[in-house]
């Protein structure tokens, strides 16, 4: 849905833009370590609030640190790239970030614990991803002027999120889950914020228990989803809202 073995972003796209010209993306690269990662890298958007890679993952801090200062030189470079090679490019063109509720179960406060514990700095944060998710949709609209964006908001943490089964930063408990409409809300502000910059916004989860019905709520334009975790009780849930206007993008083969 985004990830891509290797290191090489140039190959990457070259791959990509050659191989899949309907519907191109910008891939990620986790292999090349810390900051290509989906919550390193995403944090690099996030507006006046800065992280440092610590032993344990990241963690919110006064001011950049050296890792997340080198991670946001590779997105640079990255969206240097995607400009270069996907010049006089027109269509649809999906960019992929963790949503809110993904960055608050992996990013720690300073004090060590995950942001998710803390009601106050889970809707900083989420506030914060709204603003820099605009620009950069903005950003790479300018890039690539042909391009329809698709914003693809990866959140596999948001089944754990509301049923309260994220693990403390310790590993010895877990944190309370989050009341629905606050999950909705937070998520809501997200999509909207991406949608007002030009973006359809499509939420992907590929974890069992996807809350559809909140998705729908929160303004995605789709749902994507693992359809070989689909069970007979989730197909009524996805029939409605499939029906009710979300649209649908299903995996049914492994990701590469």
């Amino acid at each position: 849905m985004g990830s891509l073995p290797g290191t090489d972003m140039r190959e990457a796209l070259r791959v990509v833009l050659g191989e899949l010209p309907d519907f191109p993306h910008l891939p990620e690269l986790p292999a090349r370590g810390p900051g290509s990662d989906l919550v390193g890298r995403t944090a690099q958007l996030l507006v006046e609030l800065y992280v440092d890679l610590q032993p344990s993952g990241w963690r919110f801090c006064d001011r950049p640190g050296v890792d997340a200062r080198r991670a946001r030189g590779v997105l640079r470079a990255d969206l240097d790239l995607l400009e270069e090679l996907a010049q006089g490019y027109a269509g649809p063109f999906k960019i992929q970030v963790a949503g809110p509720w993904t960055l608050a179960a992996g990013i720690e406060l300073r004090h060590g614990d995950k942001a998710l514990a803390d009601p106050g700095a889970y809707r900083d944060l989420a506030a914060s991803l709204a603003e820099g998710l605009a620009a950069h949709v903005t950003e790479v609209s300018r890039r690539v002027p042909g391009a329809a964006l698709v914003l693809q908001l990866d959140e596999p943490a948001l089944p754990m999120v509301l049923a309260g089964s994220v693990p403390t930063a310790s590993g010895f408990g877990t944190l309370a889950a989050v009341e629905e409409q606050v999950v909705q809300d937070l998520l809501g502000q997200v999509v909207g914020a991406a949608h007002a910059a030009g973006a359809s916004v499509v939420v992907h989860c590929c974890a069992p228990d996807v809350p559809l019905g909140l998705v729908r709520a929160a303004g995605a334009a789709a749902v994507s989803l693992d359809a070989t975790l689909l069970t007979e009780t989730s197909y009524d849930a996805l029939a409605e809202v499939v029906e009710a206007g979300l649209d649908l993008f299903c995996g049914v083969v492994p990701a590469v």
